[in-house]
């Protein structure tokens, strides 16, 4: 039996075009909505995570997003595995054929579940990290009313073009793999999944991480074994067309881009009523402290607080990094 629900929405006419027959978006609750139905916390999932990943690494007893505090709603993103992916899909919108899906898209359709399916009218807090970041800026842009406050951490409002560099090496570490065959493969591609994870472990966390050799913590003496051990296996259980659905949804996210804000990326941040912290890492490679600075200082009241971690991009699954990123989180959420 599975610990989520479904959320399913018929003839989703999505940003980019194209209309999906079926969606499914997958989620789960923790905790109780109080009388006042104002302690509602919502957690949208990052890449090739899961909300069993933001019960580990975000929500817990005497964390500050606590159950027992909060009702927390955890969305899971579209194409992860869970929600309505390539993977799962049925024709014409299976494996490579599956449509292009936005952070616009995903935000619209878990409004549809926080409104219509749960019932709320306002969010104490929306927060993610990464992926769940870029969801946190486009929930406080497009429902600058419901949202109380928004805490984005290591995640950006519109995807940098080094970012993409970044993106368009994994897509190709996938693609040119023979076994991928346009994403219609009839055995995983076992050799662009390990191209891709050699890619990643470069990029996830940082420098120093590697030169005070931290991969010692995951059992490995040296780089080598800290990609074989941990990255390889981390990415050999994914589906290669649920990770590049994602992955083109990442690349393309950009709270401007769309009907409410013509383009204007500035004008997005700036119509966001939330109080808001954002939370770089100063060692992200994907979304460096000067971004995050830029988007604060454009939006009303904010600020940017950064966070120091040889971890990078990876500093929320880090236990001492912890503490830093629940003291904002427990900032916002009592004010």
């Amino acid at each position: 039996m599975s610990d989520y629900q479904i959320l399913e929405l018929n003839n989703v006419v999505l940003q980019r075009g194209g209309v999906m027959p079926r969606v499914r978006l997958a989620y789960k609750t923790l905790g109780t909505l109080n009388a006042a139905r104002d302690n509602a916390v919502l957690v949208p999932t990052w890449y090739t995570g899961t909300h069993n990943d933001i019960e580990t690494f975000m929500v817990g007893e005497g964390r500050a997003l606590d159950p027992r505090r909060y009702f927390i709603v955890m969305a899971n993103l579209l194409a992860n595995g869970l929600s309505s992916s390539p993977g799962n899909t049925e024709p014409p919108n299976e494996r490579g054929r599956f449509p292009n899906v936005t952070i616009h898209d995903n935000v619209r359709m878990q409004h549809t579940l926080v409104t219509q399916k749960l019932g709320l009218e306002q969010l104490r807090l929306v927060t993610g990290w990464s992926m769940g970041a870029c969801q946190t800026f486009e929930w406080a842009a497009q429902f600058p009313e419901m949202v109380r406050a928004a805490c984005p951490i290591a995640g950006s409002a519109r995807t940098a073009s080094f970012n993409k560099v970044f993106l368009l090496s994994l897509r190709r570490a996938l693609e040119l793999d023979p076994v991928f065959a346009g994403g219609f493969y009839d055995r995983p591609p076992v050799d662009g999944l390990k191209a891709f994870a050699a890619i990643y472990a470069g990029w996830g966390t940082s420098e120093p991480f590697y030169r005070t050799e931290v991969y010692r913590a995951f059992g490995a003496r040296d780089y080598l074994e800290h990609v074989a051990y941990f990255w390889e296996p981390f990415f050999m259980r994914c589906d290669a067309n649920n990770l590049l659905a994602q992955l083109w949804t990442w690349q393309n996210a950009d709270i401007g881009n769309n009907a409410t804000y013509g383009g204007d990326f500035e004008g997005a941040l700036g119509a966001i009523q939330a109080r808001v912290i954002v939370v770089p890492v100063d060692n992200d490679r994907y979304f460096p402290p000067a971004d995050s600075e830029y988007e604060a200082a454009h939006i009303r009241g904010a600020e940017c607080r950064v966070i120091s971690s040889v971890w990078g991009h990876m500093a929320p699954m880090n236990p001492g990094d912890v503490p830093a990123i629940d003291a904002v989180l427990r900032e916002l959420l009592e004010d």
